[in-house]
Parts: structure tokens; sequence; C-alpha cells
């Protein structure tokens, strides 16, 4: 692994003026291979002892082992399942793994959400290390499989969103899947939103398709929700109709104003928000939103729900509590997903949600009394591990199954949902 990194980091070493950025992504570039090397015999090791598993899986085309890397809109980190997929049978998670980003590199990011100076090489290098990150949680998620770098088919990597403008014909996540495929040695399919919005189509969410395959039930309607930085929906209809949008903003801004008032990159457990009381004249100001009231399919993302916008949202409650804000934040979140819900899909049985959101206890409350405000009475709200899947793994899950789409050459999307020109393969190969 030692012999993989050295190309690359000394063509980092020839620049002579070094910005801040770029000594970011040296140092964790050299963490992380230090930390990749260390373990590299005891992968070799672990080669002879995968060839029988691996025989058993090999009952379809495009069954085997496949990753999954999420980094969503929070940019915390990046989440990262090991599954088998065989045909006719349920998925099988073989490990999970969650490798956190440094505040360097989630700095990073965050700047490269809006225009600004040397914008290209900032990304281009801000890319190079969530590459170094996604191999380390690749490496974790082969310790734990027990499959080497040879048995896996393929990576599904979303990459890290920065920009989502499908209403210009683009939508933007950073990566270097070929630095990932070098680093790892095993096939990479990346840049799953680009194909859906070249058909005419939003670029998100993609995971409904997923969601049907695995959670759909007849006779049933379920709503699946997830909870990341923005909030989404998939209505899974007793008819079997598949829908799905983007809400509104989560744990975007919730995270945000917690930082602010915290320190803490979030709201541990919602304890922050249930120091506070709903404020309903800023909930109402922040209700006045155009996208709220657009019709499906709809996506959003940081390029609006931002903190200019909270900010500019806030200016008229200087005076308001912290605590009373992000009670208030929190109830947005509820508010926009419960409505959607009732407008929607009324006659669901059940809500079941993943991503970060599920882990705030407030929030999950909120949610159920925002469903008995609006006219959906009665209906539980719970996590996804009610029907078999930890919240965290859901999103990463659902990029392993894209990738094994992509590499048996079927589509990912649903046109219904994103409002593609029809059903298209998504991904870009980049072989191991």
């Amino acid at each position: 692994m030692t012999r993989l990194f050295a190309p690359f980091c000394a063509v980092l070493a020839r620049h002579p003026s070094r910005s801040p950025l770029e000594i970011l992504n040296d140092s964790i570039l050299n963490a992380d291979n230090r930390r990749l090397s260390e373990n590299r015999q005891h992968r070799i090791e672990e080669e002879s002892s995968v060839g029988k598993k691996t025989e058993a899986l090999e009952t379809g085309k495009w069954d085997g082992v496949y990753f999954g890397l999420m980094s969503g809109t929070s940019m915390d980190g990046v989440d990262g399942v090991a599954v088998q997929f065989t045909t006719g049978k349920p998925p099988v998670v073989l490990g999970e793994a969650h490798v956190s980003f440094s505040k360097g590199l989630r700095d990073a990011l965050f700047e490269l959400q809006s225009p600004g100076e040397n914008e290209i090489e900032r990304e281009a290098l801000a890319a190079n290390a969530l590459a170094t990150r996604y191999a380390v949680c690749c490496h974790e998620l082969q310790s734990m499989s027990g499959y080497s770098a040879s048995k896996v088919r393929a990576i599904g990597v979303h990459g890290q969103t920065v920009r989502h403008r499908p209403e210009k014909g683009y939508t933007r996540q950073i990566n270097n899947p070929a630095l990932l495929a070098e680093m790892t040695s095993i096939d990479v399919v990346a840049d799953f939103r680009s194909r859906d919005v070249a058909a005419g189509g939003q670029g998100a969410p993609l995971v409904p398709a997923f969601h049907a395959t695995v959670f759909g039930a007849p006779n049933e309607t379920r709503v699946l929700c997830n909870l990341g930085g923005i909030s989404n929906i998939t209505i899974l209809a007793a008819s079997g109709e598949v829908r799905g949008f983007d809400c509104g903003p989560a744990n975007a801004l919730i995270d945000e104003w917690a930082l602010r008032h915290t320190q803490r990159a979030y709201d541990d457990g919602g304890q922050f928000a249930a120091q506070g009381r709903i404020s309903q004249p800023l909930l109402n100001a922040l209700l006045d939103e155009p996208f709220f009231d657009l019709a499906p399919p709809k996506s959003t993302g940081r390029d609006l729900f931002n903190p200019a916008w909270m900010d500019t949202k806030l200016a008229a409650f200087a005076g308001l509590d912290p605590a009373d804000v992000q009670a208030t934040l929190t109830a947005l979140t509820a508010t926009t997903v419960a409505r959607e819900i009732a407008r929607h899909a009324s006659d669901t049985r059940a809500v079941y949600v993943c991503g970060g959101g599920a882990r705030n206890p407030v929030l999950m409350q909120m949610l159920q009394q925002a469903l008995e405000d609006n006219a959906v009475p009665g209906v539980p709200v719970m996590t996804t591990e009610a029907l078999g899947v930890p919240p965290q793994q859901v999103e990463a899950l659902a990029f392993a199954w894209l990738a094994m789409r992509c590499v048996a050459r079927e589509p990912g999307n649903l046109s219904a949902v994103t409002g593609a020109a029809g059903a298209r393969v998504l991904g870009a190969i980049y072989p191991r």
C-alpha cells in the first residue's frame, strides 16, 4: 500500500509553496497511509481464508460482495457497509464502519459550498483527502467482513455534494474515484447522480428504488424517511407505486446552530433542543419558503438551506434564547416532513426513519407530534431497525446496491421519482 501512495505524495512534495489545504491533504494521506500499511500483512493472511466463502456467493452473474460508502450533507464522516448480494435473497450485511472527517477537511468541504478563490485546486485537493478517508473505510470493511480486495466486486461511493443545481443541468459530488481504485485495488463506481440529471431528472433522491426492493410490503403503505443533512421521504404505496423527494433541511441547520452555541458538531440526543421551547412566530418565518410548497419531483441541498438562509430568517428574532431557536429548527424539520406525508401518504401505516436524525429522540418525538397535528393520527414513528436494517446502514447499503446495478448494466433510478426522461444506468466505473 505504501508503494501506491508514493507517486501521489511525490507530486505534492514538488510544490514549493504550500497552502493550508495542501498541508491538510498531505497530513491525511500520511496518517492514513501508515494505518493502511500496518494492516497490510493482516489482509494477506486473510486471503487464504476467504476463497471458500466467496465460492458460495456466485449463484448469479452479478452476485457477490460490494462495499457502499456514503458521506452525506452533514459532512461529519463516511459510513460504509460490506454487503453480500445473492439473487433471490435479501442482502446480508457483512460489516460496517464509520470514518470521521478531521475538522480541517470538514472546514474545506464547507468552504466549497459557495464560490471562492482558487476553487478548482481546493476542490481537487479536498477530493484527494476524501479518497484517502474512503480508502481507510474500505480497509475497515475488509477487516470486518474477512474479504480481501480481489473478492470484492465493486465499491459504490457517493462522493461529497458541494453543489446541487439540477435546474441548471448539473450536480457536483467531489471525489477522486481513480485514486480510490488505485489505493484499494477494487473497482469503483461513482458519480451516480449526473446521468439522471443529464436525462432531465433531479438526480435525487436515488434511494427509493433500493427502498422498494428491501422495505416494500404488499397491500401496505410505508414511508421511509431519511433525516440526514437534508430530509427526504420515500413513499412505498400499497398499490406498488413508489414516490420520493426531498422535504427540506434536517441536521444541516440543527448541527450548525448547535455548533455555534455548544461548540459541539451536533445536538447530541437532542439535549440542546430539549432545553428550549418552540417559537411559533419563528417557525412560521422559517416555513415561509417557496420550496416547501413545490410539488414533487423536487430536490434541494445546502445551496438553499445553508447558514446564510438561516441567519436571514433569524434576523428578526435576535432576542430569542438559543435553546428556543434550536427547538424551533428541530420543529421545522419535523413539520416539513409531516406536511409532505399528510399531502402524499396520509394512508401510511408507519414511518421508518434512518440517517443521523434517527438518533435524536427529540426530533423523533416532534415528528410523531407533527403527524398528529397534520391529520395523520396514530401512525407510529420508528427507526428502520424495526425492518431489520440499522438506520446508519441504509444510505451506504443503497449505494452498494446502486453499484451492483451499474455493474449489471441495470437502471438505478426511478423516473417517476426524479423526473428523468426514463430509466438509466447510473454511475461511472473506475476499474481496479
